[in-house]
């Protein structure tokens, strides 16, 4: 298995050094660029398995770098920002990051969380899914269907009932994964980060409100309601029926 390269987009110069030196220790490959520009030649000179983004930078901010980006590459970002506020974590998350993580930080924690995207966006068995009901020997089928939509676990594509593939970022695709393992279940919000590994901060904040309402809106069929429910003051709920095949 090849190493993982990282892009880091960082403009301070010395917190820049210090975190690639941290990333490299931790075993991943490390490619630096200190504004969007240098991000951007990066990036075509060759592929990357993750980029870290400041939120902060020189001229355009890491939020529009993100929003170009993915209309090019569904490459797992993960931001980095002095503005920890809740505010700007549920924007980064609404936008579709797959993690933000508030200065400072701990180089340790921000290895341990590139590992986890990586995780969830390269795992090609399923393994990091937790088995849903009546799979006795603990192994997610490929196929999951409900409501005419397909799930691929090998694959990690959501198709629609019209055959349209949907998008879906690392977090939004474990949390689905989460619901499908648990169908009429209600989950609360601390029970869908334990289950899906999402690192989507305290269960507390709006993090996992904003999850659940992306996933809505990408399972909003035509004239139909979305198959997840809020149960108030509970958590969640996955109403539609769910087979395997």
């Amino acid at each position: 298995m090849s190493t993982p390269t990282i892009l880091l987009v960082e403009d301070d110069g010395p917190l820049r050094t210090l975190t690639a030196r941290a990333l490299r220790q931790s075993g991943f490959n490390v490619l630096t660029a200190a504004t969007g520009a240098e991000m951007w030649v990066t990036l075509r000179e060759g592929p990357v398995s993750l980029v870290v983004l400041d939120v902060m930078l020189p001229g355009t901010s890491g939020f529009d770098l993100f929003r170009r980006l993915r209309r090019e590459s569904d490459v797992p970002v993960i931001f980095i920002s002095a503005r920890g506020s809740e505010e700007d974590r549920v924007l980064g998350l609404e936008l579709g990051a797959d993690d933000y993580l508030a200065k400072p930080f701990s180089t340790r924690e921000l290895a341990a969380r590139v590992s986890a995207v990586l995780r969830r966006g390269g795992s090609s068995t399923g393994t990091d899914t937790p088995a849903p009901d009546g799979v006795a020997d603990g192994r997610m089928p490929d196929a999951i269907l409900f409501d005419g939509w397909t799930l691929s676990m090998a694959r990690r594509e959501l198709r629609s009932p019209t055959g349209a593939m949907v998008d879906l970022t690392g977090a939004e695709f474990d949390l689905l994964a989460t619901f499908l393992a648990y169908p009429q279940r209600v989950l609360g919000r601390e029970r869908l980060i334990e289950l899906s590994r999402a690192r989507l901060g305290d269960s507390s904040d709006r993090s996992v409100d904003v999850l659940v309402s992306r996933l809505r809106r990408k399972l909003q069929g035509e004239g139909a309601e979305p198959p997840i429910v809020t149960v108030r003051g509970v958590g969640y709920m996955f109403k539609a029926e769910v087979t395997r095949a």
